[in-house]
């Protein structure tokens, strides 16, 4: 396996017989370089050592002896490294293994090339009170190998927590941990404890909801945190990458403006707790904000949920989600995807995406650009019918695009008191290095909001109009004229 790396001091815990005292031995090489105690708490049958910070590396080997009226007991667990240890959980595009994906028998071939990134899988189980363990594991911590990176679909590996920990490895050149413990089709409800749940207003009947039965995974809240997420509490963690929201475009999806970051803050807060303070109480948390599925209704709850991942700031981190960092999908759709569209099988931009978050974000990297264009100025020019949008970066222009921009006005009729815009398309007209000009033949008065992207399938595949020079797509964006800063009327 491997442990957490200094500053941070590894959680090691386990259990014995109530009262009796445990020594936890660190060696390498057959000498003994640390020894910690611990006795077995009466109520729980549980131990637990906080190792002195150690240097990346390895192997190590660890012994707990437990000292009782019995006969003495001892258990050893050999060819452990220090590293940097991740957690990656979410719904069925976080499970989606390596087989599952484009390229996958060249990503299998490689799996070997990297035996200090080691991998392990919590199994499907849901419960309804918090669990103290894993009640079952679909896969013991592991060098990676093309079995148990593609064991079976929707299984073990996730394809994007390897990719993730791959990419970090060929930048640290130290050992990295990945710890797998997601669901398909499961509302991110599931995966919340019933105090972030009372943050966000899901209390007592309200949130003893039943999901959709359309979706695959269980549907009752918290039943995911209690069984997949508590058990894992003591360890010590570097940081989280997070993949969900699709099946919350069928419950609670405009909730998930307050769930997603009631659920960052409440896990930062326990693994903190959990890991006797080893674990950061702001850890780096990294999340994919949604691909696309291609349904033939042309409602806006993808985009809607794509908003909401961030808090409805457009981008992270942001002063709601701070030290936070997203990966734009909205670019690699795959409607050939034998998985179904919402399944898109690039998982490899994806992956390298997220990993640049966590350089810049976890690691802070300087200089490192991590996040695509976003606009910092909406001037509208009225007497000529022209909207210009400026962005903070330079921009990779790769086509123009008719309705890829909308626009309400002002003059339009409101549908409804919950959508109060009649969107109309505003054409690219041009584009210069950091600005578009936009058409709005369809206002007759003033321009009110304006978004970009804002469908469930805005572009073809990384044929979105707008990137920057590091090919990172713009994210989709609404602004409002009357919140927005650096929009004028002209």
């Amino acid at each position: 396996m491997v442990l957490q790396k200094k500053p941070a001091g590894a959680v090691v815990w386990g259990y014995g017989e109530a009262g009796a005292n445990v020594t936890v031995s660190l060696s390498k090489d057959s000498k003994v370089i640390m020894k910690k105690m611990a006795q077995v708490e009466e109520h729980s049958g549980t131990w637990k050592v906080v190792l002195a910070p150690m240097n990346h590396g390895g192997p190590y080997s660890v012994m707990a002896e437990q000292h009782s009226r019995e006969e003495p007991k001892n258990l050893t667990l050999r060819d452990i490294y220090f590293g940097d240890v991740w957690l990656c959980s979410g719904q069925s595009n976080m499970e989606m293994t390596v087989s599952q994906i484009i390229n996958a028998s060249k990503e299998l071939s490689e799996a070997p090339l990297y035996p200090y990134v080691r991998v392990f899988t919590a199994s499907l189980i849901q419960s309804e009170v918090e669990l103290q363990d894993l009640a079952k594991i679909d896969l013991e911590w592991s060098i990676p190998t093309a079995e148990n990176l593609g064991h079976g679909n929707f299984s073990y590996f996730s394809a994007v927590c390897w990719l993730f920990g791959r990419h970090l490895y060929e930048t640290l050149q130290y050992p990295i941990g990945l710890v797998e413990s997601s669901w398909g089709g499961t509302c991110i409800e599931a995966w919340s404890s019933g105090r972030a749940l009372q943050e966000c207003g899901l209390t007592g009947d309200a949130r003893r909801f039943l999901l959709p039965t359309l979706l695959s995974g269980p549907k009752m809240p918290s039943v995911l945190w209690n069984a997949m997420i508590h058990p894992l509490l003591n360890m010590t963690l570097t940081g989280v990458i997070w993949y969900q929201g699709e099946a919350n475009t069928f419950v609670n999806t405009d909730l998930y403006n307050c769930t997603f970051p009631a659920l960052i803050a409440d896990w930062r807060r326990a693994f903190h707790a959990g890991s006797e303070g080893q674990t950061q109480p702001l850890f780096p948390f990294g999340f994919v904000q949604l691909s696309t599925f291609r349904r033939q209704d042309q409602d806006d709850r993808f985009p809607r949920i794509r908003w909401h991942q961030t808090a409805d700031y457009g981008y992270a981190p942001n002063k709601r989600m701070p030290n936070t960092f997203m990966a734009v999908a909205v670019d690699l759709c795959d409607e050939h995807s034998p998985y179904g569209s919402i399944h898109p099988r690039d998982k490899q931009n994806v992956a390298y995406r997220l990993h640049l978050g966590a350089r810049a974000v976890a690691y802070g990297e300087k200089g490192l650009v991590f996040q695509g264009p976003y606009p910092t100025k909406v001037v509208v020019d009225g007497a000529r019918g022209l909207i210009n949008v400026t962005y903070g970066q330079e921009l990779l222009l790769l086509l123009m695009h008719d309705r890829i921009f909308e626009v309400c006005c002002s003059d339009r009729p409101q549908l409804s008191a919950q959508e109060p815009c009649q969107w109309v398309p505003a054409p690219m007209v041009s584009a210069s290095s950091h600005a578009v000009t936009l058409s709005s033949p369809g206002c007759r008065a003033a321009v009110t909001r304006l978004r970009y992207a804002w469908a469930e399938w805005p572009c073809e595949y990384r044929q979105c109009p707008l990137y920057n020079k590091h090919l990172l797509p713009a994210p989709p964006f609404v602004i409002d004229s009357a919140l927005r800063t650096g929009w004028a009327n002209c």
